[in-house]
């Protein structure tokens, strides 16, 4: 029987991920599925058949961290703020503990993110780090001292539910945002937000990676929406930088994966934030799309 071993979870609205870690970090497993979209019982049983999955080929007794798209409500210990919205107001821990017979534990899928670039990512090394997901939603997560920060509300790092700062009289009052308010920093900086408002200015939809890729070939009304994209990605996280100080912030996503980035933004953040010299610097992430997951896996240790 193989000991200290670590299963994370990464439970997000289009895949699930399991990776099986030994206590050198060494990956022993890894295991994906389609997430069952809209159906919180079918994504129990999943997740409940990949651990099975899982534990049978190991033949280890395993600790369970779960990343998700959401927070646990210290009021109802239901799930509250998913962006995959059948997990919200389900006793999500409660259901899973009780079907694999085992407690577990989840974080927020920005935490874990976060975290597992400052343990052995791009973050490594340092105090204070921001992970940030720029995807079909946008999260954040906040490691201090390699400990996840949860807040006293269980909504640290929920920078994408604030307001864009800094708007201009034209975007008032800002796109819808699932959570029932408009203008919200998610709703500019998403992937669909990003296609939606180049169909907005140009009448033509295509997707965020369609339109990073017709930039990078030179298409003028691509690089345009790009250019207002970096700007307002900028004014959002100089708030977060006036407010936290972050040594680094990690960019995660689909939208991570946009090169320019990581030289536009610190360029145009400058103006907003209250320094006169800035030393957060902005980084991709080091294990891409499975970083959430490896954050997942450590929970029992760093929370």
């Amino acid at each position: 029987m193989k000991s200290d071993m670590r299963i994370g979870i990464d439970l997000g609205g289009s895949k699930i991920e399991l990776i099986a870690l030994d206590h050198h970090d060494r990956e022993h497993m890894r295991i994906r599925r389609p997430t069952p979209a809209g159906d919180y019982k079918a994504t129990i049983a999943l997740i409940v058949a990949m651990v099975s999955e899982a534990t049978s080929s190991l033949q280890a007794e395993c600790s369970i961290g779960i990343g998700t798209p959401g927070a646990v409500s210290l009021s109802t210990g239901r799930m509250k703020n998913c962006n995959s919205t059948c997990l919200n107001s389900q006793p999500l821990q409660q259901d899973l503990e009780r079907a694999l017979q085992r407690k577990i534990r989840l974080s927020n899928d920005a935490n874990c993110f976060a975290l597992s670039e400052t343990i052995h990512g791009a973050a490594q090394g340092a105090r204070v780090v921001f992970g940030v997901i720029l995807g079909t939603g946008v999260g954040g997560g906040l490691v201090i001292n390699g400990q996840i920060i949860d807040g006293a509300n269980h909504i640290a790092g929920e920078w994408g539910h604030n307001p864009l700062p800094l708007s201009t009289a034209t975007d008032f009052p800002g796109p819808a945002c699932y959570c029932g308010r408009h203008g919200c920093i998610e709703s500019w900086l998403s992937g669909p937000a990003m296609a939606a408002c180049h169909q907005r200015d140009t009448g033509d939809f295509l997707s965020a990676e369609a339109i990073a890729h017709a930039a990078a070939s030179g298409d003028i009304d691509c690089t345009e929406t790009l250019e207002r994209y970096f700007q307002r990605v900028a004014m959002a996280l100089a708030t977060v930088i006036n407010i936290v100080d972050p040594d680094v912030i990690v960019l995660g996503g689909g939208l991570s994966n946009i090169d320019a980035l990581y030289r536009r933004v610190p360029e145009l953040w400058l103006p907003y934030i209250f320094s006169d010299d800035v030393r957060t610097t902005l980084l991709p992430p080091e294990h891409g799309d499975s970083s959430g997951v490896y954050g997942a896996a450590w929970l029992w240790e760093k929370t």
